[in-house]
């Protein structure tokens, strides 16, 4: 979930995190991502801890999302209660990246290593990542091509959850990356903007649960 998109704004009136990942959990999404940058998306903190409380008892883990370059932002994650955190390979150096991933898992959280290239892949895997990210968005154009995570996703190792990231829209967007063989997929905008969170929320779900 994320409050607004950079240079535009907020996406909806009344943002209310805790509202929001209630109807996630109701609507039984597997894990929560909270983005709390700030500085260009009007993220918190307190928005990854409102949504902590909200849904610890229903033991759906919870993602922080943001730029992460310093060890103190990973201790940070761990103290608001996230259970993982996103790592952007293109950020990132290769040393900054191990060093990372050793502290998240040091302090018991799982990372989302996110990746956009085979280069970026290529990278990755030889730490023996538990989650992968493939990002649909080209940084350079910003079109969304799905065809970059079926290439991927055929070099990442069966034991590695794959997730699928940027411009999934619909149901039918949906069935793609199931089609694709990812494990799970990664929605912001679309369910933040959605008329009905929950109704939307469960489609994807079933589509992507057959």
């Amino acid at each position: 979930m994320q409050k607004s998109v950079a240079q535009q704004g907020l996406m909806v009136p009344h943002y209310n995190a805790a509202e929001l990942a209630k109807e996630y959990a109701k609507a039984g999404a597997s894990a929560i991502s909270v983005l709390t940058d700030g500085r260009h998306f009007q993220g918190s903190l307190a928005d990854l801890r409102d949504v902590k409380e909200t849904v610890v008892k229903k033991k759906v883990p919870v993602l922080r999302k943001d730029f992460i370059f310093d060890p103190y932002q990973v201790y940070e994650a761990r103290v608001a209660g996230a259970d993982a955190l996103l790592l952007i390979a293109a950020v990132l150096s290769d040393s900054d990246l191990k060093d990372l991933l050793a502290l998240t898992h040091r302090l018991e959280m799982n990372a989302l290593i996110e990746v956009h290239t085979e280069e970026e892949l290529a990278r990755v895997l030889p730490l023996q990542p538990r989650i992968v990210g493939v990002n649909n968005r080209n940084l350079q154009t910003f079109e969304v091509d799905f065809d970059n995570t079926a290439r991927l996703r055929q070099q990442i190792p069966a034991e590695v959850v794959t997730v699928g990231e940027s411009g999934i829209k619909t149901a039918v967007d949906v069935l793609k990356m199931a089609q694709i063989g990812v494990d799970a997929i990664l929605v912001g905008e679309t369910l933040v903007k959605s008329k009905d969170v929950y109704k939307t929320t469960a489609e994807f779900v079933r589509v992507g649960r057959p």
